[in-house]
């Protein structure tokens, strides 16, 4: 085979090895962040109830099997799209991009490691001892600022340089760049407490991949060469 078919058919399949890793990372991810929230109290005084409340505690754990697998696809999703853009890529979008995509994901890791230790020390056989309440005001204010304070404001940063670079080098539609920038501004300012506006940054995952999984069956129903640009029709 030459060198410009193989060519062809890694850039026809990275985006859709991208789209695919980034579907499941949005749902995974979507899960998890919709299960903290209904585990973790809205209010501190809730903090006693919770700790006996098992189905809560359930909750939790189940957001805690999904956090590891929703970081691997994430990466996974990352490698794929900075394949994809390759040699074009800007190095300051670039940088802004790994960099915000690597702390998000540290910070979900720590935020469910630190969650884990919450859950493995607390005993739900017996009533919660003064000891363990305060320290479940601790973990829940932890968990919350970690993933409305500083996580959320990573996957901004995420959002708005993959959405440039989307955007610059004709990937991404007008749509999805004003969505992008709007999703980004969500995370920026308007997250915090128990909003639930967290599941924007999920959402605009769905969206992005399904977009470039779409196009990548197109061209290849087309059996033509890939031209980058034709993904910004709108």
């Amino acid at each position: 085979m030459r060198t410009t078919d193989g060519k062809t058919a890694r850039m026809l399949q990275t985006p859709k090895a991208a789209a695919v890793a980034g579907i499941v990372a949005a749902l995974l991810l979507g899960a998890a962040v919709l299960l903290v929230h209904l585990a973790v109290p809205e209010h501190p005084q809730d903090t006693a109830d919770w700790v006996e409340d098992t189905s809560q505690r359930d909750f939790l754990h189940g957001a805690l099997a999904l956090l590891p697998f929703a970081g691997i696809f994430f990466l996974w999703f990352m490698g794929a799209i900075r394949d994809y853009v390759g040699e074009a890529e800007d190095r300051f979008f670039a940088t802004l991009f790994l960099g915000s995509g690597f702390l998000f994901v540290a910070m979900l890791f720590v935020m469910a490691a630190t969650t884990g230790s919450l859950l493995a020390v607390t005993d739900v056989s017996a009533s919660p001892s003064a000891g363990e309440r305060a320290l479940w005001q601790y973990g829940r204010h932890l968990v919350l600022e970690l993933l409305t304070g500083y996580a959320t404001r990573m996957a901004a940063v995420f959002v708005v340089s993959t959405t440039t670079i989307g955007h610059r080098l004709g990937i991404f539609p007008r749509w999805l760049a004003w969505l992008g920038y709007l999703v980004a501004l969500v995370l920026l300012f308007a997250v915090g407490g128990t909003s639930h506006l967290e599941l924007v940054f999920p959402l605009w995952m769905l969206a992005v991949s399904s977009h470039v999984l779409v196009v990548t069956l197109r061209r290849r129903r087309a059996g033509g060469r890939p031209d980058r640009g034709a993904a910004a029709t709108p």
